[in-house]
């Protein structure tokens, strides 16, 4: 019986993006462990304090697994124990347990002398585009090179960030496996959403789902609404659903300058059948980021029937395929161009959702988690 360990430190309270991606890894591979032959050992790092005071309480979506083990090393501490590995090695592995395989989640993988060390990384947006991340995620760069000294394989989300990895970490490409994602809806998914109360979603309206951070190109989004409301005179609103992820403030004075703010709306963390909602009624899904390791949101509105326009950059072809409008990021003009013609256009849009469902079947957590077990049976022979 292989016993692989995963971090699930990435697992939030309200789990989206990474953590989202931990907890349907590990449903997958439960499911799985038995015809596999692996035993799953799931760990939580927390702070000391909170082991002190008797404040243990996992995440609900964690809270089905009985072997889950707390760590009591915080976080915060990571990039110092991984900079003296030596010397506090001991102590990590006393806390995190032995392990055929250690599976690290959060761009951190420790260099346990008798286990193989499996990392996942995302994407290289701190190395690659530095300007769009603040100090605590640039400081990624310099934990992920560590910890590369030591890690046997690599997996990532997309064939884009593999060539990015390469490229800017001089991974060789034959330890890195592409574990692709999935949408956190399926086909058909029913959302129970008889009232809310933070938006009229009887209005028409363009949507953007994803964190609210400059990568994301909220800004040339917001010039190109601008500019249909001046130009087109177009009815919508526009809708950003999302948490204030890092360096925000610029987006929201450029929303405040806007003559056409009040029809702009942000809405913060919304729960899964509340998001649903707000792409089945949306006219179209415009996610027109600078910089993606696979582009989740773009996968969940095919998924449920919404026209998507997106960039042709990173990771957004390979998800998108032939399904969505492919728009260059910096290009406002041709922002507005592609968000005009699919809301005005009702037989072109509706081969957009055609061909968005019929792409989204191409991706299951099934899948990422078949790669996965791949990747770790791999380092067994």
């Amino acid at each position: 019986m292989l016993q692989i360990t995963i971090d699930t430190s990435p697992v939030q309270p309200k789990p989206s993006g990474i953590g989202f991606y931990v907890v349907k890894l590990l449903e997958e591979l439960t499911q799985m462990a038995n015809e596999a032959a692996i035993e799953l050992n799931p760990v939580l790092q927390i702070s000391f304090k909170n082991v002190l005071r008797g404040n243990v309480s996992p995440p609900d979506t964690l809270r089905a697994y009985n072997n889950l083990k707390y760590v009591p090393i915080p976080i915060k501490a990571t990039n110092f124990l991984i900079r003296h590995p030596k010397l506090f090695l001991p102590l990590v592995e006393r806390s995190f347990g032995r392990a055929d395989i250690f599976h690290g989640t959060n761009y951190t993988v420790f260099p346990f002398r008798k286990s193989r060390q499996v990392m996942t990384i995302y994407d290289v947006t701190f190395i690659k585009y530095p300007q769009y991340s603040n100090a605590s995620v640039q400081d990624y760069a310099d934990r992920v090179r560590q910890c590369l000294k030591w890690t046997d394989l690599v997996l990532t989300i997309s064939e884009s960030s593999k060539q990015d990895i390469v490229r800017y970490l001089d991974f060789e490409a034959d330890r890195i496996i592409v574990t692709p994602l999935a949408s956190r809806y399926g086909l058909g998914y029913q959302s129970n959403v008889p009232v809310f109360n933070g938006y009229d979603l009887t209005r028409r309206f363009i949507l953007f789902v994803s964190t609210i951070e400059p990568r994301k190109n909220i800004i040339g989004l917001i010039e190109a609404f601008d500019r249909l409301k001046r130009t087109q005179k177009v009815e919508h609103d526009l809708v950003l659903v999302g948490q204030k992820g890092w360096l925000y403030e610029p987006i929201f004075e450029r929303i405040a300058r806007s003559p056409y703010r009040d029809s702009i709306y942000h809405l913060d963390y919304l729960n899964d059948d509340v998001v649903a909602e707000f792409y089945k009624r949306a006219d179209v899904f415009v996610y027109p980021s600078h910089y993606e390791g696979f582009g989740m949101p773009v996968l969940e509105a095919m998924t449920l029937g919404t026209p998507v326009i997106c960039s042709n950059n990173s990771s957004l072809p390979e998800v998108a395929g032939d399904a969505a409008v492919m728009i260059d990021s910096i290009d406002e003009i041709a922002i507005a161009d592609a968000i005009m013609e699919v809301i005005s256009d009702r037989k072109f849009r509706q081969q957009l959702i055609d061909r968005g469902r019929e792409r989204s079947v191409q991706f299951s957590w099934h899948h990422t988690a078949q790669e996965t077990l791949r990747g770790y049976l791999l380092l067994e022979h």
